[in-house]
Formats: structure tokens, sequence, C-alpha cells
């Protein structure tokens, strides 16, 4: 594995020693006793990174979010969050799929509510603050429509709204964004990166969108076929805030090409 060139500080953390929020060690996961989706994992992510891991279909990444995640058990080796062994799911760690699995017959203020909701009821305040994450995704004055009422990518601000919600300092997104069109797609991008900012948050985000990719991170983890190891950490030190402007950029294709090659050697 080889470290392109060092990691350019996150924004909100300039200056700043950073906290080692991940770190793993020699991490393995094996199914059923034969099939290895992951071997000899290690990187470390600091607080305020926004990590995007790309690689062909299968060849782990999903399966490494849920580690982190505390969803899987690893086979072998070590991975700790915010300095204790990952065991089992914490409230710290919250995740968002592909689909935004909201539910129909409730409205988007009780399905961001929903975290609330099964940990005991939510209170007025905690309806104050969901208001106010549905103004923070965009949705200010949707938030007593339903879920057949909103388009896809409505839906999917609604389901990152829910995410906040938890109170999660590390969040882990499967492919958010994948079934939605480009246009809708770039939008988004550029709103979970506004964010990003605001929360402050640790995000590891999947893709299999090269230019998405580079768009959001700090750094690019590529990931090689099953079984899926850390092939290349490609750092990309774009200036932020960052604009979809930028993807015109020389900088920002350079590391896209840098990746696509990566992943072309790695296949």
């Amino acid at each position: 594995m080889n470290a392109v060139s060092q990691l350019k500080e996150s924004p909100g953390t300039a200056g700043a020693a950073r906290q080692e929020i991940i770190s793993a060690e020699h991490i393995g996961k094996t199914f059923g006793g034969s099939v290895v989706a992951l071997e000899d994992i290690n990187f470390t992510v600091q607080q305020g990174d926004f990590i995007s891991l790309i690689g062909p279909s299968g060849c782990g990444k999903s399966t490494l979010l849920r580690l982190v995640a505390g969803l899987l058990p690893a086979s072998g080796g070590k991975l700790n969050v915010m300095g204790s062994p990952m065991t089992k799911p914490r409230p710290e760690i919250g995740m968002m799929f592909q689909k935004p699995t909201l539910l129909a017959w409730k409205s988007v203020m009780d399905n961001v509510l929903l975290p609330k909701t099964l940990a005991g009821g939510a209170t007025r305040k905690d309806r104050e603050k969901a208001i106010e994450l549905l103004h923070l995704v965009g949705l200010e004055g949707f938030e007593y429509s339903f879920p057949n009422q909103l388009s896809g990518g409505m839906q999917q601000r609604v389901a990152l709204a829910r995410l906040l919600n938890t109170g999660a300092e590390i969040l882990l997104l499967d492919e958010p964004f994948g079934a939605l069109d480009e246009f809708t797609r770039e939008r988004l991008n550029v709103e979970l990166l506004r964010i990003q900012r605001e929360v402050k948050a640790t995000i590891l985000f999947v893709t299999h969108n090269i230019q998405e990719a580079v768009f959001l991170a700090d750094k690019v983890f590529v990931m090689t076929p099953r079984p899926g190891r850390l092939e290349e950490i490609v750092d990309v030190p774009l200036a932020r805030p960052r604009e979809m402007e930028i993807t015109k950029s020389d900088e920002f294709n350079r590391r896209v090409f840098e990746i696509r090659d990566v992943l072309g050697a790695a296949t």
C-alpha cells in the first residue's frame, strides 16, 4: 500500500492536533470459513476526515463499513473506534444505505424523529431539533409531507436528516446517492460537504463513481477485487469548501486518472 502524499488538513481542523478516531490493523473477514472478503486491511482515520472507499463490485467495501459499524465481527486483526475495540453497534456511529428506507405511513418529521421515538419517545426539544435538521438538509416546508410525495433525492435528504438526528459522530454512507440521476447526485454531494462542515462529522463514504469519490474526499481508499485489500490511499489536496466547478480543474482530473490507473492495475 502506498500513500501518495501527505493528508491535507480537513476543514475546521487546520492548525489543531486531530484525534485518531478509527484504526484498523491487519483486518480480515471470511464468510463461511472459505470466502475471503477482506484481507490484511490497514488504515487510520482522523477526526473530521472525509474518506471515500472505491473499488470493483464485490471487493468488500460494504463489508468494511459493516465492520466499522459493529454489524459484523472481523475474522482477524484489530479494529478500534475512538480508542476502544469495535465489538458491537455504538451510538456514536450511524449508517445510511442506498435506499432511504422511510416508513411510508409516517410524515417526514416522524421519520426523522424515529431514532428518538424508538429510544423512548420524542420530546418538544427533539421536534425542534428535527425541524432544524430538515432545514439543514434543504427540506424546509416539507416537514409534514409523506415519502410518496417526495422525489428520490428528497427522500435521501430525509434519510440523512434521520441519520444526523441519532447524534452520531461517525457517519458511514453506503452508496447513498448511487440510485439517483447525475444532476441530483451532484447537488447532494455539495450539500453533504456543507453539512459535514456544520456538524463536523467524520465520514466514510462508499461509491463506484471515481469523480464523486475525489470531489468529496480528503483521502480515497482504493480497494482490489476479492479478497479485498487496500491497494492505495490517494490524498486529495483540493481546497475546501468545494463546488462543482472544481471538477474542471487540472488537479481534480489528475486525481481521477490516478485512481483510475490504480483500479486498472489492481484488476
